[in-house]
């Protein structure tokens, strides 16, 4: 549990102090750079890039991407009020030891994270620090309340999604007001070495996949603040009828910019209850069903707090002997990658994932079964691909959402439930816009085979241009054996087989 974030200000006024910056990167709503800049002391605003205790889960290519653009972005904010973004490479605990001495600091503020590598690091740093004499206080930036201030009755933590939504919007009163940007914030002068971005390496060069990634985002707080405008103006009113359309523009888009903090949960919160409030009825019911999936996010991170296994083990301790199926070659896993399964909705989902680095909700679910029932590969082999390739890869909502499709996991889907992925199609994409945007090779088949292609006669798929197995593959499974399959597999665990 963290200490007291109360403003450090009890060492020299003219002590300056560093305002480490992380899954932050923001200058409105942001507690440890307000209470910096109230406690009138000059303020060194640092990030570090530190991999060295994440283990596996260092960002992946997609994340690294948008970190390059949205530290551009903060680094010009913070310069235009007056205190340039120090970047420094290394070891966070050296890092903050070396410019607490080039500074003279006498205080160090963040915001706090909630992976299991980082609580362990942060811990350890602020003893030291605090052994050194300096102040340091850490504060809630990323989530609406604190993992450990959500209970159930009994004292313990939620594993059921409902209750642990319903505790929350009870205590909506709770969430505080986003605070504005500061207008100013003092620095040092001159300013501290700071290391070049452009040589971080954080962006492709040769080949530079990254193209639909700029076309489709603008990193950074004003391309945040931007997206909830929009999502607010065109898609907020219908987003209960609209969020499983990966045809329709119904989603926020808002997953990245929470993700690197740019904007706050607490923002959204309260923006989205405005509306609500102005616009009532059904377009009001839609709004609380948006805020449900903010909540949704809070819930993966009260299971990683108190359940920090979560992105490696399952839940279900039934589950730590199921008996997926052998990819020596690793053909399945690849076809799934790829977007080469033969089935047209998940091949759109892995297509939009290369080449924006985002796919939508109801297809990540289709996507995600396809891998771990049809394909019986493991859920983590998933969760490691989502990892890479997404730009709000995030480890919590990334490990609960695969191991809630797994079946594994808290208030998970039944493994038995497996979605017929042509079914799925047909009923969210029943015009095929989406498929065919995606997957051009079959698009002029007719929406009766669009996405069941093998179904289609001789000369539907001659008219389209299809050939089976050569200009888009046949599918890599028989929906009805593999359903089979995995049920039979599920019946294992089931009966300790």
């Amino acid at each position: 549990m963290a200490d007291d974030a109360s403003s450090p200000d009890s060492r020299p006024p003219d002590s300056p102090i560093i305002v480490w910056f992380r899954l932050d990167l923001r200058l409105a709503d942001n507690p440890a750079l307000r209470a910096a800049v109230d406690s009138g002391r000059r303020v060194v605003p640092l990030f570090i890039l530190d991999d060295a205790d994440a283990g596996p889960w260092k960002p992946g290519g997609a994340t690294r991407w948008w970190l390059h653009g949205s530290l551009e972005r903060l680094a010009a904010d913070l310069a235009e009020r007056g205190a340039p973004l120090v970047l420094r490479a290394g070891k966070a605990a050296d890092v903050l030891d070396t410019l607490i001495e080039e500074t003279g600091a006498g205080a160090v503020a963040w915001n706090r994270r909630y992976e299991p590598w980082a609580i362990a690091r942060d811990k350890e740093i602020k003893a030291a620090l605090k052994d050194r004499g300096l102040d340091v206080a850490s504060h809630d930036a990323a989530l609406l309340f604190e993992p450990w201030t959500v209970e159930t009755k009994t004292g313990g933590p939620y594993k059921v999604y409902t209750p642990f939504w319903r505790a929350c919007r009870a205590r909506a009163e709770e969430i505080a007001r986003p605070a504005a940007a500061p207008r100013a914030v003092p620095g040092l002068d001159p300013a501290p070495a700071s290391e070049a971005l452009e040589n971080w390496g954080l962006r492709p060069t040769k080949p530079d996949w990254a193209g639909g990634l700029r076309e489709t985002w603008t990193p950074g707080e004003a391309g945040a603040r931007a997206r909830l405008d929009r999502f607010l103006d065109e898609a907020a009113a219908r987003y209960d009828d609209r969020r499983n359309r990966p045809d329709l523009p119904g989603t926020s888009g808002l997953s990245p910019h929470l993700h690197w903090g740019e904007i706050g949960p607490r923002r959204v919160w309260h923006a989205v209850e405005h509306a609500r409030a102005e616009a009532g009825g059904a377009a009001g019911e839609a709004m609380e069903a948006f805020l449900q999936e903010i909540v949704w996010r809070e819930f993966s991170y009260h299971l990683l707090y108190h359940f920090p296994d979560l992105p490696d083990e399952p839940l279900d301790d039934r589950f730590a002997g199921f008996p997926w199926a052998d990819d020596p070659d690793g053909r399945l896993v690849r076809a799934w990658q790829r977007g080469r399964t033969g089935y047209p909705v998940v091949d759109a989902g892995m297509r939009e994932l290369w080449t924006t680095g985002w796919m939508h909700n109801r297809v990540r679910m289709i996507t995600a079964s396809f891998l771990v029932k049809h394909l019986l590969q493991p859920w983590q082999a998933g969760e490691a691909w989502f990892w890479d390739t997404l730009v709000d890869a995030d480890l919590a909502s990334n490990s609960a959402s695969w191991q809630w499709v797994a079946g594994c996991g808290a208030d998970a889907a039944p493994y038995f439930r497996i979605f017929n992925p042509v079914l799925q199609g047909e009923k969210f994409d029943p015009d095929g816009t989406y498929v065919r945007h995606w997957v051009p090779e079959i698009a002029a088949l007719p929406d009766k085979y669009l996405h069941k292609p093998w179904e289609a006669p001789s000369a539907a798929l001659d008219r389209a241009g299809v050939i089976l197995g050569e200009t888009y593959p046949a599918p890599v499974v028989d929906h009805k054996q593999a359903r089979r399959r995995a049920l039979d597999a599920f019946e294992t665990i089931k009966t300790g087989a």
